[in-house]
């Protein structure tokens, strides 16, 4: 166990959720129930299941929640993309936006593999 806030990974991806409630609040107002909440509940889910993660008792259920939050991150970049061609970002906002996370899917990979890296026995 380990607290997940301690974790560059964590704080990365819990601005970009900030950002996205931020951003997203301007969508038009029929997508609140369909592209907007899709849009937040995936970048939610992203530091979300870092932090239970963080709660297990095993580096392969750390493991796994990290891939999850992994997965959850490709769905934000397509939902980041679909809003960008739905006009609903501009090319600016779609730019910070992929940005931001692109290097949270570096930074989990990252994590992934070093999680998953065998120890050496002492």
């Amino acid at each position: 166990m380990q607290n997940f806030k301690d974790l560059k990974v964590w704080e990365k991806s819990h601005q970009l959720t900030l950002s996205i409630y931020k951003t997203s609040a301007k969508f038009p107002k029929e997508e609140v129930y369909s592209l907007t909440n899709q849009l937040r509940r995936a970048s939610a889910s992203i530091p979300a299941n870092i932090a239970e993660g963080c709660g297990k008792n095993s580096q392969a259920d750390l493991a796994k929640f990290l891939s999850i939050s992994l997965g959850s991150a490709n769905e934000t970049e397509y939902f980041l993309i679909l809003s960008r061609d739905l006009d609903y970002l501009t090319e600016e906002q779609f730019t910070v936006l992929s940005n931001s996370i692109n290097e949270v899917k570096a930074m989990l990979i990252n994590l992934i593999s070093r999680v998953r890296a065998p120890k050496p026995i002492t």
